[in-house]
């Protein structure tokens, strides 16, 4: 392809895509040698009756079943953008302040599980709740298989508890809703008319010192045909808040026809497709007990400080592998 530097962004793109595949095949390569010499010495150990290789066999063999099973994750996450970047974006529920506080107590759990992951977390706009917590907030999430974990958290999360801001110590139900795009960047065309858009900006309310309360840096983007709304805030200038929010409204557009074209398929199979609001992928109980329960897979758990510390793995990796049939 003589042509193919022409495009520096686009040929960027291929060659770091190149790199990880390759970085992939390199695993399995030295797993898969890595097993020949194990069963090898194996081999030389029993012909020779040597006892004392045991124990370095049998290390050596946990520490390689640790490692497949740490390749198999990825065996998982074989969707078209699965190894993409993630925009992750969570809306507090009915009920107010609760739900609000729990859309904050969801935000703390990915950033931490991202964290833990090596992934970079940045909020890109939030709406801060009335007392406590946020009504909304928009996430971009960057590292390997990013949006393949974090697919598998779209839905109705529920919390039940004591809560914290009623005088009478009752027990409350709360909602947020979680939604997962991949960040498709330039990768994909999606058409996006000029005319389709309404574009207005505003003073940020959030962090970044009296210079984003000065200006009005931050942008809100209208896809009117959809009615899909945008916002970032947390950019230096007004441009780059404007072309972040563009790449959100990209992706999910994106995403917007992908469930119209599974939606389709699945009227046309007689299958039933849920509401996007509809009944809780999985349930947080702090009281009168401690259990989170996704609803998906069965799954649970009765750590739940870990589960909202962010060690939710486990629960990502029940839904993928019941997605996959395993």
């Amino acid at each position: 392809m003589p042509d193919f530097w022409l495009d520096q962004e686009r040929a960027q793109e291929t060659m770091q895509e190149l790199t990880a595949l390759r970085e992939e095949a390199g695993l399995w390569r030295d797993l898969a040698r890595r097993v020949a010499d194990l069963s090898g010495l194996l081999g030389l150990a029993a012909a020779e009756g040597d006892e004392s290789m045991g124990d370095e066999i049998a290390r050596e063999a946990e520490e390689l079943a640790a490692r497949l099973e740490g390749l198999e994750w990825q065996l998982l996450l074989s969707g078209e953008h699965d190894r993409d970047d993630a925009i992750l974006a969570i809306h507090a529920g009915a009920g107010g302040t609760e739900s609000q506080d729990w859309a904050q107590m969801l935000l703390r759990m990915y950033l931490r599980w991202a964290e833990g992951h090596g992934f970079k977390a940045r909020v890109l706009h939030s709406t801060p709740g009335e007392e406590a917590g946020v009504k909304s907030v928009t996430v971009e999430v960057a590292g390997h298989y990013a949006y393949g974990y974090l697919k598998a958290e779209r839905g109705v999360h529920r919390l039940v508890r004591l809560s914290p801001f009623d005088a009478a110590h009752r027990r409350h139900t709360s909602f947020a809703l979680v939604e997962a795009w991949p960040d498709i960047g330039e990768a994909v065309e999606v058409e996006i008319e000029p005319d389709d858009l309404r574009i207005e900006t505003f003073r940020s309310s959030g962090p970044g010192g009296q210079h984003m309360q000065k200006t009005s840096s931050a942008v809100r983007i209208t896809h009117k045909p959809t009615g899909i709304i945008v916002s970032c805030q947390n950019e230096r200038s007004q441009l780059q808040n404007r072309q972040t929010a563009m790449r959100v409204l990209r992706s999910r557009l994106f995403e917007l026809k992908r469930e119209r074209r599974e939606a389709e398929q699945a009227r046309l199979k007689g299958e039933h497709v849920a509401a996007e609001w509809g009944s809780q992928i999985r349930s947080y109980v702090l009281h009168p007990y401690n259990m989170v329960k996704d609803h998906r897979t069965g799954y649970e758990t009765s750590n739940t400080a870990a589960v909202l510390d962010g060690a939710i793995d486990d629960l990502i990796t029940a839904y993928l592998r019941s997605t996959a049939g395993i």
